[in-house]
């Protein structure tokens, strides 16, 4: 019964989601990088499509990161010390910066995988499509991650804290704050 109730509470704090789910854009596709990787190389449709569908979801997963953190900043901003507040808004900058990349590959999948089954011919150039986008995809991510990893986490922090860049990208419409 306890565990239920601390689970319940935890699952009910947006910065809490977003740190269990934060993973699946980076290291899901990361999987998924090195799945379409062997798949391109095996040269079959199934393999292919299962890489496929798995880079979907490791990219489409950072729309629900990207809400959490959202909703969550306020709570981490005010148990921050000083440069990890500086990181944090860091972060935030980056990952409005770039979210849309997450999007482009996972829209880009989803043509991917319809291709697989509606234009063979043009399945395999797009699978390939698929994967030079994800691999910069996943620099982005790990850019992102980054400076989000230096938040709360002191022992990572092996240079400064970034200046903020403009107050205007860490302070963003009060209505994503009151849900």
């Amino acid at each position: 019964m306890f565990l239920a109730s601390a689970l319940s509470e935890h699952l009910s704090n947006p910065e809490y989601l977003h740190v269990l789910l934060n993973p699946l854009p980076v290291y899901g596709l990361a999987v998924g990088v090195l799945g379409l990787f062997l798949a391109l190389l095996s040269c079959t449709r199934g393999a292919r499509t299962t890489a496929l569908v798995f880079v979907f979801v490791s990219t489409i997963s950072a729309w629900p990161v990207y809400q959490y953190g959202q909703a969550g900043y306020d709570r981490v901003k005010a148990m921050a010390d000083s440069d990890g507040d500086k990181w944090l808004d860091e972060h935030m900058r980056r990952g409005e910066q770039l979210i849309s990349v997450f999007y482009v590959v996972a829209a880009l999948s989803v043509v991917a995988i319809a291709a697989e089954f509606k234009f063979p011919r043009s399945a395999v150039p797009l699978a390939i499509a698929v994967l030079i986008l994800a691999i910069g995809n996943l620099g982005a991510g790990g850019y992102i991650a980054y400076a989000g990893g230096h938040v709360r986490h002191r022992e990572f922090r092996f240079e400064p804290a970034p200046e903020s860049q403009s107050q205007e990208h860490h302070h963003h419409d009060e209505e994503h704050h009151d849900d």
